[in-house]
């Protein structure tokens, strides 16, 4: 693996590796693609949270009372870039469900790759939360640069950014634009092809998730 950046963080858990090994696969169903992604999605926000501030709170077990430490789930927004990140939303919600929701629409242009956004939509107050970008591949890098751009508008407390896969080049020109960013990724590939997709990769994220070609 070549040397990355200091904030990226490379979650080899077994759990994670054996699922997103079977994503891989071209022969994983469009049923079986989702799962999985629902699965690891879980898996890697035990990881972007870990170091979530805690507050503790007054509450009775059974047997009396006492203190004990919860995060303040609505504090959190995960901000799923569309379509693709929808997958990781649902894993991520089964782990925080009290988390917020922002939704950002990015295209790919096709000849300059360059990411257009067509859609925007931010929970009230972001200045006081953390925000979690879900997306499963940082390739280029474009949309996620693009994505970091639109939402230091809202000036959140706090950003981060979580993948499956990402590429040498990619981490690069994110890391170029966004050094204090830290991305939470399963894997760093390869390369990118000329048509800037990760290889070895999974293919297209979004197709294998809803279908579609």
């Amino acid at each position: 693996m070549p040397i990355l950046p200091p904030n990226v963080h490379v979650i080899e858990h077994p759990l994670v590796q054996h699922k997103l090994t079977l994503m891989r696969k071209r022969q994983t169903s469009t049923n079986s693609f989702r799962r999985l992604l629902s699965e690891l999605s879980a898996l890697l926000a035990y990881e972007v949270t870990r170091e979530m501030p805690m507050h503790a709170v007054e509450i009775e077990t059974p047997l009396e009372p006492m203190k004990s430490n919860l995060i303040d789930g609505k504090k959190i927004v995960f901000v799923s870039i569309l379509r693709a990140g929808a997958g990781i939303l649902d894993g991520m919600l089964n782990v925080v469900p009290g988390a917020r929701i922002g939704h950002i629409g990015l295209y790919r242009a096709p000849k300059t790759l360059v990411a257009v956004e067509y859609y925007f939509k931010m929970p009230q107050n972001m200045q006081d939360r953390d925000v979690i970008i879900l997306d499963p591949l940082l390739a280029t890098g474009n949309s996620a640069v693009a994505a970091v751009d639109r939402l230091n508008e809202t000036r959140p407390r706090s950003i981060k950014v979580v993948c499956l896969l990402t590429v040498p080049e990619g981490l690069k020109h994110f890391y170029d634009n966004h050094p204090d960013v830290p991305v939470y990724t399963a894997h760093v590939d390869r390369e990118l092809d000329e048509h800037g997709y990760i290889r070895p990769g999974l293919g297209d994220a979004g197709d294998r998730l809803f279908g579609t070609k």
